[in-house]
């Protein structure tokens, strides 16, 4: 079985820094925003620490908690050998396990500290997770500075950090169940149109969700996606229907629903933080969905391996959220 059920896990708080172009986009009530990317640091990877170690202070003061009240650390970024996260990490005296699904990291970080705290191997874990569109541009594909064209199926890597307390006390949502993804690979190759490459990984994830847990589609109010954009959320619909008979109605992506269209952000965004940004920051800020399904993406490659012609693959985590 790929998918869990939990009895008493639930989201306590969270806390999210967004970036200079995100707080000017769909975004509604964010905690704070940065002004410019350096974020008073002077280089951009330095910027994307300071982001990290900012929501993570922000959360525990916010809820008068010390970091000693914390069992455990769970994180990562899109920065080679997660070493933002790394960074923060040795300035908090706790357990720490960095982990990396690319732009599905923070979902899977919301099953990994869920099945600590079900387990009753943890009373309250410390999520976090941040992108920064300068840091990863350079790393994926080129720097911003070079003016490299994009094609219009490139998505824009989002600009924020993100922090969530998971508690086994009764918080205001409560993640009921979650599906670990399996690793797709259908042959894409193409870095600059990543949509298609995690589509199918999304389809994958939900199908079993759906089989295992025995639930059909119309038992979510939503079913938000992470970061396939404007042009990959489309794929996932017509592979959802192609391939599985499955037609996805009550359904968004938060990469195709963050960005205003004046923004130039070609197929949307992307990035760890795309998910929980659109999921904090506007969806639940609506009052409207009461079960959320949330599918969180991820291209698992890298430049090397990219230059040297090799397929991607891809990978989704799967999160049932309810909303009390």
């Amino acid at each position: 079985m790929a998918s869990l059920k939990f009895k008493n896990v639930y989201i306590k708080d969270y806390y999210s820094l967004v970036g200079p172009l995100e707080k000017e986009s769909r975004l509604k009530n964010y905690d704070l925003a940065m002004d410019d990317y350096y974020f008073k640091e002077k280089t951009f990877e330095k910027s994307e620490v300071k982001m990290q170690q900012t929501v993570i202070d922000n959360i525990l003061q916010k809820n008068n908690l010390n970091i000693r009240d914390i069992d455990y650390l769970i994180g990562g970024d899109l920065s080679n050998q997660i070493s933002v996260t790394n960074y923060n990490a040795v300035n908090y005296n706790v357990p720490f396990l960095g982990i990396y699904s690319a732009c599905a990291t923070f979902a899977e970080s919301l099953i990994l500290g869920s099945i600590l705290i079900d387990g009753a191997n943890a009373k309250k874990t410390l999520l976090v997770t941040s992108s920064h569109n300068l840091n990863a541009e350079k790393q994926f594909r080129y720097p911003v500075e070079y003016g490299a064209p994009k094609p219009h199926t490139s998505t824009f890597t989002t600009t924020g950090a993100i922090s969530t307390i998971l508690s086994k006390e009764s918080g205001p949502i409560k993640i009921e169940s979650a599906t670990i993804g399996r690793t797709i690979e259908l042959g894409e190759k193409d870095a600059n149109n990543l949509g298609a490459v995690m589509a199918p990984a999304a389809a994958t994830t939900l199908k079993t969700h759906l089989t295992e847990l025995k639930r059909d589609i119309d038992y979510y109010d939503l079913v938000l996606t992470g970061d396939l954009g404007c042009i990959g959320s489309n794929i996932l619909k017509e592979f959802c229907l192609e391939t599985y008979n499955l037609k996805l109605k009550k359904y968004i992506d938060a990469g195709c629903e963050l960005f205003l269209k004046s923004q130039d952000t070609y197929a949307g965004g992307s990035g760890p933080a795309c998910l929980p940004l659109v999921l904090y920051n506007k969806i639940l800020k609506q009052n409207k969905y009461k079960k959320i399904l949330i599918i969180a993406t991820g291209a698992l490659h890298n430049v090397a391996m990219v230059n040297q012609k090799q397929s991607i693959p891809a990978i989704a985590h799967a999160v049932s959220l309810e909303v009390l």
